[in-house]
């Protein structure tokens, strides 16, 4: 994407580029002399967000300006989010125009004011490329940014941060203080309280100390009372220990005696719903908490054998413990309420590109940032599915786009470390000298969907452990080209062979890794190029970046980039709920699911037949024409084919060695799982070179929604009312409207799995269908008399005013024998006679925006759906090209119109209010988490944390 003009060979880093030096910056998307703003058409749409529980409005701001393609979704978040300015004050942003200059111009300056470019043009395609990746969704920078760049405020760049404490009251303390600054600025921390003595040790005074889980509770509070990033989100931390740690048996088991306390609590009638009025006296709740262990330890537990633990101070063994033992404790505690997690330290520093400068003993909250302590990582996630081609078909992942969007994006990251401002000063210190990035990606759940890979398959790995490679590859490589233009990262020198060696070693694992298809064959192969050049310029010009690339949970950026799934997960669910403009919402089966079926070669009415099993079931078992051995490329996270749990592990151990840091990532158990499968989890991890890992259990966590339980207990309490007085009740009785003598009529043969049939459907001469005669031929009486009924009574129901609709939303994809192929080329396969007639009369009868929305195509709108992406035709006297070409940067439409919705979608149940709600209900299943503190809805998984799907709240620090 890029090229550096000639000079010195290092340049200036505090006051610009004096060798004349810089990056050549390539056009990728955009055209000279026309701005990305100019290419898309905006409108003006009302944000108002409320807590559906008591209908009060959370966030209300009316005429913000978004392009025409963002979902109202994506719009809600970012207008709540990350818009500055007194909400209802004239300096309160209302446009995403304002939101990405306010951003993209802070970085194009600070780049120009450190010689990042070789030329003012340059500077000016860097800064139309970034916007455009950002408007079109392609990528988003981490929270922090859009919360404090280019405002008055300390610029805080970075969501990651780990920091130390050492076994001082004073450290102590400064930990408190320092935590508390990384909440407010909308930020995480994680640290390691291993220096602190034990409860087993003297102090000099000749007293037992206090240890480290005693000083746990103190910070544990004050997380607890501050929300980070201006009250949008509850603070994230993370607490490690070491295995070899004194008290690293209390550690284990704080979480889970406080899990013990809150079912006490909550059986005796106190709200413990997570943000509930009394769930603040549980103790530990805060922080996610890890043990770290090392391969002596692991090493013991594979022989069975004994493991010491080592005082604090002078590093003797002063109790031996059964290493097997303990590790089945970390079980049994992980088991019971999904903590303690687990880190493997000796693997994390054998891929250490410092190690001079220090171990890495920490990780912030969601495990995917681990480097020195007292240091920060600034985060950026890409959006997988922005780069799938499929051309009449022919799918591919555009390799060499995805490298250049890399580079754009590492190049903007480090820019801002020059600029950005950080909660301590040992902490800029740190980040500045070894300008720590985490680029990243989202919706890889989705890519391998839509790819037809199975989750849990070896291509489906392939192709992760492709894509990890070549973005953590060309993210080196850019890093070492920026080190020949700004220099290479100040405790490199004393670090270089120690990063050579870990470039190898990633090298290496990209030659030995198995190639499997047509899909992940060509980006091994850009990979294996992007380490080539990586070896070479890093020997010749160092590296500007100490790490380069994390997994992180992509939770509230995820949702700003519209993406199916976060970070490195699979899908949750089949079928997702769907805000829509205006007002509404619906469920829809998930847009990956015809891409995956076209891809595995199924026709477009096999595929509209498994698309609407899925929109009734919520899963593939059974649906028509589906093959059995294709269940699993759609396995989800969730539902009857839950992907398993070494499934999870083995999806991580594919993308580990191609990684800088770790992968945030939970690995879903059923709540039928043993200890014992948990044990293998984290045995397993250590086996397959992981860095860290965390497990969840169905129904493990008592904190989480109780409300309905404890609303039938208040219900029970209250008083009976009075009597009211008796009202005249005025009953309703609908009108039977027949038919003329003389009606139009449509009269269709149809066959259904080889039995034939008639179909005559009547209509009143202005206002649609009312009756329908049905006559099966060469059947039984049988057959032929119930058809005969069911169509006099579906008859009378229209007569009396019951929609058609209706009928078709209730009768489609019912499912009995006759079934099959039909010879209608609108309905190509029916799973019953009643199903096919339903289609056949919503064809007929129906709006399309009604059929639509209930998944139904004729089959010349299915061919156009293929071609041009839409069901709709297409108004033949507009010149659509012409019109995009020259589109206004403002266009304020009229009331905005409910689009044309995918296959299948349907409306969503007037209880559901998010993915999540809709899958419990569809599936039978408790999504088994807390509900949003912000607006009340269910929330869901994202890595290590939680993400609301309907405000963008985390409890996570990405």
């Amino acid at each position: 994407m890029t090229e550096t003009t000639s000079g010195s060979a290092r340049g200036s880093r505090s006051k610009g580029n004096k060798g004349g030096k810089g990056l050549r910056i390539e056009r990728v998307h955009t055209t000279p002399g026309v701005h990305p703003y100019d290419e898309v058409v905006w409108e003006r749409r009302d944000v108002v967000m409320t807590n559906w529980r008591d209908g009060s409005i959370n966030f209300e701001q009316r005429g913000v300006e978004f392009p025409d393609f963002w979902s109202v979704n994506a719009v809600n978040i970012v207008t709540s989010k990350y818009f500055r300015g007194a909400t209802g004050s004239p300096e309160r942003e209302a446009s995403l125009r304002q939101l990405i200059d306010r951003v993209v111009l802070t970085y194009r300056k600070a780049g120009e004011e450190h010689g990042y470019f070789a030329s003012p043009a340059d500077a000016e395609i860097f800064e139309h490329e970034l916007t455009y990746a950002l408007l079109h969704q392609v990528f988003s920078f981490n929270s922090p940014v859009w919360f404090n760049v280019g405002t008055k405020q300390p610029q805080q760049v970075s969501a990651c941060f780990i920091l130390s404490v050492d076994d001082s009251m004073e450290s102590i303390l400064d930990w408190y203080k320092e935590e508390g600054m990384i909440f407010k600025g909308g930020s995480g921390a994680g640290l390691n309280l291993s220096r602190i003595r034990s409860s087993k040790e003297l102090l000099s005074s000749g007293g037992n100390a206090s240890g480290p889980v005693s000083f746990m509770r103190g910070a544990d509070a004050s997380a607890g009372t501050i929300k980070s990033g201006g009250a949008t989100r509850r603070a994230a931390k993370m607490v490690v220990l070491d295995v070899d740690h004194p008290d690293v048996e209390a550690f284990i088991d704080t979480k889970v005696k406080e899990e013990e306390k809150v079912r006490a609590l909550r059986d005796a009638g106190f709200d413990m719903d997570l943000g509930g009025d009394d769930i603040t006296s549980v103790q530990y709740q805060n922080a996610n908490n890890s043990v770290r262990v090392n391969d002596e330890f692991m090493k013991a537990v594979e022989t069975g054998s004994k493991f010491g633990l080592r005082a604090r101070m002078t590093g003797e063994v002063i109790e031996e413990i059964d290493a097997k033992g303990l590790f089945r404790k970390m079980a049994e505690a992980a088991w019971a309420c999904a903590d303690p997690g687990i880190q493997y330290d000796d693997t994390i520093n054998h891929w250490h590109t410092s190690p001079e400068s220090g171990r890495i003993t920490a990780s912030n909250p969601c495990s995917e940032y681990m480097h020195l302590d007292n240091s920060s990582c600034n985060l950026a996630s890409l959006n997988l599915m922005k780069f799938l081609r499929d051309d009449n078909g022919n799918q591919s992942f555009d390799a060499e786009r995805f490298a250049k969007v890399v580079e754009l994006v590492i190049t903007a990251m480090d820019i801002s470390i020059c600029f950005a401002d950080f909660p301590t000063e040992k902490i800029g210190e740190t980040t500045r000298a070894f300008r720590q990035l985490g680029i990243g990606y989202a919706n890889l759940g989705a890519l391998l969907m839509a790819t037809g890979h199975a989750y849990d398959s070896d291509g489906g790995r392939a192709l992760a452990g492709a894509i990890t490679s070549l973005m953590t590859g060309t993210s080196y490589r850019r890093s070492a080209e920026l080190a020949a233009v700004v220099g290479p990262y100040d405790g490199y020198a004393r670090n270089a062979d120690a990063h050579q060696r870990v470039m190898k070693q990633h090298a290496d694992a990209n030659t030995s890794a198995r190639r499997m298809d047509d899909l992940d064959t060509p980006v091994w192969a850009a990979a294996t190029e992007a380490w080539q050049d990586v070896i070479r310029l890093g020997e010749k010009n160092g590296f500007r970046n100490a790490q380069a690339s994390v997994l992180a949970p992509t939770g509230t950026i995820g949702l700003m980039m519209d993406c199916d799934t976060t970070g490195v997960e699979p899908d949750l669910a089949l079928v997702k709920f769907k805000k829509l403009v205006g007002g509404g919402s619906m469920q829809i089966v998930n847009n990956t699911v015809p891409k995956a079926l076209k891809r595995l070669g199924y026709q477009p009415e096999q595929v509209e037949a498994v698309v609407a099993h899925i929109a009734e079931h919520g899963n593939v078992i059974d649906a028509p024409g589906l093959k059995p051995e294709h269940y699993e490329v759609f396995d989800c996270a969730m539902g009857e084919r839950a992907i398993s749990a070494m499934g999870h592990v083995r999806m991580m151990a594919a993308a580990q060695p191609f990684l800088s840091g770790a992968i945030s990532k939970t690995v879903n158990l059923p709540e039928s799982a043993t200890v014992e499968e948990v044990e293998e989890v984290y045995f397993e991890g250590w086996k397959m070179g992981l860095k860290a890992l965390a497990i969840y259990r169905d129904n493990c966590k008592v904190g989480q929604p109780l409300s309905a339980k404890k609303k039938e207990k208040e219900e029970a309490k209250a008083p009976v009312a009075a009597p009211a007085v008796a009202e005249k009740v005025v009953e309703y009785r609908p009108v039977r409207k027949r038919l003329p003598k003389g009606r139009p009529g449509i009269t269709t043969s149809f066959t259904v799995g080889g039995a034939e049939g008639y179909m005559t459907a009547n209509s009143y001469p202005d206002d649609g269908l009312g009756e329908v005669f049905l006559k099966m031929s060469k059947q039984g009486s049988t057959l032929a008399g119930m058809m005969d009924a069911f169509s006099i009574a579906v008859s009378v129901g229209l007569q009396y005013g019951v929609p058609l609709e209706t009928y078709v939303s209730k009768f489609t994809n019912m499912r009995f024998e006759p079934a099959g192929m039909t010879d209608d080329p609108d309905v190509r396969m029916a799973q019953s006679i009643v199903d096919y007639i339903f289609r056949r009369l919503a064809l007929d009868f129906l709006p399309f925006e009604t059929r639509s929305a209930l998944g139904i195509h004729s089959a010349e709108e299915r061919q156009r759906h293929l071609d041009t992406g839409s069901y709709e035709q297409a108004d033949e006297e507009v010149d659509v090209e012409g019109l995009a070409q020259s589109a206004p940067r403002h266009v304020e439409p009229a009331k905005p119109e409910v689009p044309a919705q995918p296959a299948a979608a349907a409306p969503a149940p007037k209880q559901v209010h998010n993915s999540t709600e809709l899958v419990e209900m569809q599936l039978g299943l408790n999504a088994d988490a807390p509900l949003c503190f912000s607006c009340g809805t269910k929330m869901r998984r994202a890595g290590s944390c939680y993400l609301c799907e309907g405000c963008g709240s985390t409890s996570g620090c990405s």
